[in-house]
């Protein structure tokens, strides 16, 4: 091998052997008065990869269990590379079988066969706006450009007098003037005499 079996980050150790199998599916159809069937090709079935070794020592032996043990319990697709796999596209298998077998006869040997299968990449991360329409938020940003616009002009215009109201001015401006003619009455009491009164 000169490729050393590689699981997602992690190189297999002590490997003896390593097979793959490889199957073509297709459904059999019966043809009623012809000798022979037709087959209809169901395309390929997921590659299959056995892998086995021995492993000796407690140490070797329990950290070899614990790194497997915990890819098999996540169940996730992970990257395998091999030489067996060449000119396949087999890129991510899932561990499908573990075997562990222990002898008396060999009591510091552990020998362990690992199946794997192939499994489509996993999906891509979920898009929390890939439901949403795009032209929506198009609209959204241009109301949003124009509500901005506006309040700029506004700002821009300086102090706007407020204009809902326009009285109180007005009748400051009528008591200024009540006063100030206030005299003008009796200032004109001698022509009012020289001219005589409309009565």
């Amino acid at each position: 091998m000169n490729v050393k079996p590689v699981l997602g980050d992690w190189e297999i150790p002590r490997i003896q052997s390593i097979q793959s199998l490889e199957k073509r599916n297709f459904v059999e159809l019966d043809i009623p008065g012809r000798v022979g069937s037709l087959f209809q090709d169901m395309n390929t079935g997921p590659t299959r990869v056995a892998i086995s070794g021995s492993l000796y020592g407690d140490e070797t032996r329990n950290e070899f269990l614990e790194e497997l043990r915990g890819k098999f319990r996540e169940g996730e697709p992970v990257t395998f590379v091999g030489d067996i796999v060449t000119a396949t596209e087999v890129q991510y298998v899932i561990i499908e079988t573990l075997q562990f077998e222990e002898n008396g006869l060999k009591p510091d040997q552990l020998d362990y066969c690992i199946i794997l299968k192939e499994s489509p990449p996993p999906p891509p991360p979920p898009d929390p706006l890939g439901a949403l329409d795009t032209g929506l938020l198009d609209q959204a940003g241009d109301f949003l450009d124009s509500v901005t616009g506006a309040l700029d002009l506004i700002d821009s215009l300086g102090s706007v007098p407020d204009v809902t109201n326009p009285t109180p001015p007005l009748t400051s401006a009528l008591d200024g003037l009540s006063s100030a003619t206030s005299g003008l009455e009796e200032s004109l009491s001698p022509l009012t005499d020289i001219f005589g009164s409309d009565d």
